[in-house]
């Protein structure tokens, strides 16, 4: 009996062994990803990109469930370039500035109208920069609501981990108002609709596209903060600078023939720099 019995252990030990082998080997097959034109992707057939979704225009899912927008256009460009396909994943925000995406090879680049900031800047690598960005405040219709000043005593809606909530909370004290977190724009805004809030801020694009879609809200004002888009990867990192080169290249060479400008009058409805009046 204690013969078979130790006949038994030794067999399952050496299961265990195998099974934990095969583990390994897929989690090893799946880090390996491949190599394309010199650059190492995630996944050998596709640029995999993370993001948080939605962030119209800049990428959201369409009435048929596909991942579209300004950012997805702009990085077809590379991943055309590269000529493989452009597969988007959305995860936390906060995963993808803070760099834990890349370590945790789950994206080789990342998109969702990243403001490049210094202290973003210490933990992951930007590309140059694709997009003027200010922040814009989103109130109803007829609120006769014109700037922060008017907010005194009133809630207003911020983004968690954004340049517009370190925006609105850098002048909460001087205008009297209380900020409210959420976590997605698309909960902040609705928040506005709803009566929630009085009122939101967060970067132009995305809140002039919500006002569109939402004619009982308006822009009431902008504020020109300085702040750009950049595009995210894996800092110090040879092959990310070698792939974020690439996506300079592309970015250049779109403004250069006329490709940026027709994407971004696609997605805006006007050419760059013909924007909305600002304060």
């Amino acid at each position: 009996m204690l013969e078979r019995l130790t006949k038994r252990s030794a067999q399952i030990a050496r299961w265990a062994a195998m099974s934990s082998a095969l583990l390994v080997l897929a989690a090893c097959s799946q880090d390996e990803g491949g190599t394309v034109d010199g650059i190492h992707l995630v996944d050998k057939n596709a640029l995999t990109v993370c993001t948080h979704l939605p962030y119209k225009p800049f990428q959201f899912s369409n009435a048929e469930g596909e991942v579209v927008g300004f950012d997805v256009d702009i990085l077809k460009l590379l991943a055309d370039d590269l000529g493989v396909e452009e597969k988007v994943v959305s995860m936390d925000w906060n995963q993808i500035t803070s760099a834990a995406v890349f370590a945790a090879n789950k994206c080789d680049v990342a998109m969702g109208g990243a403001t490049i900031t210094s202290k973003r800047a210490e933990a992951v690598l930007f590309s140059d920069p694709y997009f003027n960005s200010t922040q814009a405040l989103l109130v109803k219709t007829g609120s006769n609501i014109t700037g922060l000043a008017d907010l005194e005593g009133k809630r207003l809606g911020i983004q968690a981990d954004t340049t517009g909530a370190l925006y609105a909370e850098k002048h909460a004290e001087e205008y009297g108002y209380t900020t409210v977190v959420f976590d997605d724009l698309a909960l902040e805004t609705t928040a506005v609709s709803a009566g929630q809030v009085v009122a939101s801020i967060g970067d132009n694009g995305p809140l002039y596209q919500f006002a569109q879609d939402n004619p009982g809200t308006e822009i009431a004002a902008e504020f020109d903060t300085g702040e750009y888009y950049g595009f995210i990867a894996r800092k110090d990192d040879d092959n990310a600078a070698k792939l974020v080169a690439r996506l300079n290249d592309q970015i250049a060479q779109a403004k250069e023939n006329g490709e940026y400008d027709r994407i971004f009058e696609k997605w805006f409805g006007h050419l760059p720099g013909h924007v909305n009046q600002s304060e």
